[in-house]
């Protein structure tokens, strides 16, 4: 396990010295998870370096990082690409979400070093002045409320429309199910994808 930014390390010495601690994040009130933070954390110095090359959001980047640095590491540290969050760090909330070759997954359990050879979309590459139609929904819908967790819930609805331009609710809900909303705007956010998938017909092409 690898831990770089300085949250992590911090939160992991707090975990470990004052046993099971609430901030929200279910990983730390396990014991056996709390000791192998510590030894994550213990163990980064020294560790052999692994050259890659990514693809990300178009742009070609060589990076040299250790050989299990996750891509939302990679992202934040190495690229500044700091619209990929960091939340549980297990693969369970989804906050983290980017598309790899258009689909959902979570950079925060996957080796950077796999990445290789994909094509990497975050939610800077999606369309930077906003104008993505999922975007203009999420807006209009005025989805957000942190907005902590909206960059991996507009790439995966991005994801669905892509493969199911007219989704209904069941639809909806079972795409999405994966990305949690602690704010509960769920409802919001069924409406932005539904405006999302209207948007082409009202622009005179078909929904």
């Amino acid at each position: 396990m690898y831990l770089t930014n300085q949250w992590d390390r911090h939160f992991a010495l707090i975990a470990i010295d004052s046993g099971p601690v609430d901030f929200g994040i279910p990983l730390f009130n396990h014991t056996s998870h709390r000791r192998s933070l510590l030894s994550a954390f213990r163990n980064t110095a020294g560790v052999n370096m692994s050259q890659v090359t990514l693809k990300i959001n178009g742009e070609i980047h060589a990076l040299n990082i250790p050989p299990d640095m996750p891509l939302l590491w990679a992202l934040r540290d190495k690229l500044n690409l700091t619209g990929t969050k960091y939340s549980c760090g297990i693969g369970v909330c989804g906050t983290c979400t980017v598309l790899v070759n258009g689909i959902p997954m979570r950079s925060c359990v996957m080796p950077a070093v796999s990445m290789a050879g994909t094509e990497i979309t975050t939610i800077e590459g999606l369309d930077p002045a906003g104008n993505h139609p999922v975007q203009k929904a999420w807006n209009d819908e005025d989805v957000p409320q942190c907005g902590y967790c909206q960059g991996g819930q507009i790439l995966t609805a991005t994801a669905l429309l892509e493969r199911n331009p007219n989704p209904d609710d069941q639809d909806i809900d079972a795409a999405m199910a994966g990305v949690l909303c602690r704010c509960g705007t769920y409802s919001r956010i069924r409406k932005a994808i539904k405006r999302a998938a209207n948007y082409p017909a009202e622009q005179g092409g078909t929904a």
